[in-house]
């Protein structure tokens, strides 16, 4: 079944190939209308795809060839970081048209990485109604509820009948994100319930939406972080998640496709945070851009391991007695550096998917206490072992062994601590980086391995 399956995969590929190769004949050949014909054929993502391929001037002539409703699915379907070249590439009016044919929240998206100038210039330009909605949307700060929520939904009211209700959803279905869930408003506007189409489809058509309406609605805060509004999706199988204002009234509903993209988000910034970085790299990015996200991390890194060096610098009496010392630096800031970076991953990603309370960090925290004495005490006692047989001395076996046991305890605990401590001073747990994590635990390892072996320099010598 396997194998039947990827043949079908490798035809659906070439298939495909063939038809892409087909528009790309009629873009060139300026057939417009055999390029209309089998492009808009095409899924909506991989007309994005295709797109994307094309150089500068084969869009200017896609612009010509397509509606702006029809450019609005495109750029809907690329990612942000290249979807701005495009609307600056185009006429300004035509933009502003494509923005009024996008939904509100994707409109946001775009826009918030535009310069301001051309943001008022695009909203000053667009359809009344469009910018108004999208006006409302930019107010709201980034990262948030607000910032990601859509305002093109169907709200009804609990005193409609059902028949009702489903002619005013033949009437605003079309321009609706989604209509799985209908949430229920009472006179004042505030959410008061939501009613699922299948709901609606089984009952009589005189009921009231108040008869058959859930009012357990769980929604959220314009106010709320992204994060903790993915968690919701996750905890709860959402499709669609109200957003509200603190008297409860309805400002917007966030769906699965945003989220989705939030995640996305979240995670490359995590992910770059925990290598060092500002952010990702992508692959078009030059040599510079690189280098410019990778820099500022980088040079402090760069002045705590000189405060390292110089550390080491203050034992050198230490040093030059017992010059043997020096072979196992090393090994015990690597061990600690590494155990450090291991208990970090688990306390950020812990914070990250919300698994851990208030009541399951301090046992996250008791928990890699004990797996530090666990791992520290054993790999000490054979390191101990390993160095009194090869270098002959006990002495200086049991300061390592110690050291290596100490140094992967703290370490171990500050893995774990420092990013609960960042989480609740409010800033992301990801910026206490591996590198930092992994230079902080140099620092303590080695304070603790010479602060040793100079109280005990009678036995080393």
């Amino acid at each position: 079944m396997g194998k039947s399956h990827h043949n079908y995969q490798e035809q659906y590929e070439e298939k495909y190939q063939e038809y892409f190769l087909k528009v790309q004949s009629s873009l060139s050949d300026n057939d417009i209308e055999s390029f209309r014909e089998d492009f808009l054929e095409m899924h909506p993502y991989d007309q994005a795809m295709f797109f994307k391929e094309q150089e500068k001037e084969y869009r200017i002539n896609i612009y010509t060839y397509l509606s702006p409703e029809e450019l609005a699915e495109i750029m809907i379907n690329i990612d942000l970081e290249n979807v701005t070249e495009y609307f600056t590439e185009m006429h300004p009016r035509l933009a502003a048209m494509v923005f009024s044919e996008m939904p509100a929240d994707d409109a946001v998206d775009i826009l918030n990485e535009l310069d301001k100038e051309e943001v008022a210039s695009f909203l000053t330009i667009m359809d009344k109604e469009a910018a108004d909605e999208i006006k409302k949307l930019l107010h709201y700060e980034e990262k948030t509820a607000g910032s990601i929520m859509t305002t093109e939904y169907v709200a009804i009211f609990q005193d409609q009948t059902v028949k009702e209700t489903m002619q005013l959803l033949k009437k605003e279905a079309p321009d609706a994100e989604t209509i799985y869930y209908l949430f229920v408003l009472n006179d004042d506007k505030q959410l008061v319930g939501v009613v699922s189409i299948r709901d609606l489809i089984v009952a009589d058509d005189e009921i009231l939406v108040e008869e058959i309406m859930s009012t357990q609605v769980v929604a959220a805060s314009v106010a709320k972080n992204q994060e903790e509004v993915a968690q919701m999706f996750r905890d709860y199988d959402f499709l669609a998640l109200p957003v509200v204002d603190f008297q409860n009234h309805l400002l917007g509903i966030i769906t699965v496709d945003d989220i989705l993209d939030v995640m996305e988000e979240e995670a490359s910034e995590d992910y770059s945070r925990l290598a060092a970085m500002s952010d990702t790299d992508k692959v078009d990015d030059t040599a510079f851009t690189s280098a410019k996200r990778r820099l500022p991390w980088l040079i402090i890194l760069s002045f705590l391991g000189l405060f390292t060096a110089s550390l080491i610098g203050r034992f050198e009496a230490t040093l030059d007695q017992v010059a043997v010392l020096a072979i196992f630096i090393p090994l015990i800031a690597g061990m600690a550096g590494n155990t450090g970076t291991q208990a970090l991953a688990v306390a950020v990603r812990g914070i990250a998917t919300g698994d851990y309370g208030n009541q399951g960090k301090m046992k996250l925290i008791i928990r890699e206490a004990a797996t530090g004495i666990i791992t520290g005490s054993i790999c000490g006692v054979l390191l101990a072992i390993v160095i009194y047989v090869w270098q002959g001395n006990i002495y200086l076996g049991f300061l390592v062994g110690f050291s290596i046991m100490a140094s992967l305890i703290v370490a171990t605990l500050a893995g774990s601590l420092i990013p609960m401590i960042m989480h609740r001073l409010h800033i992301d747990p990801a910026v206490a980086s591996g590198p930092f994590i992994t230079t902080i635990n140099d620092i303590i390892s080695i304070l603790i391995y010479f602060g040793m072996a100079t109280a005990f320099m009678g036995y080393l010598m």
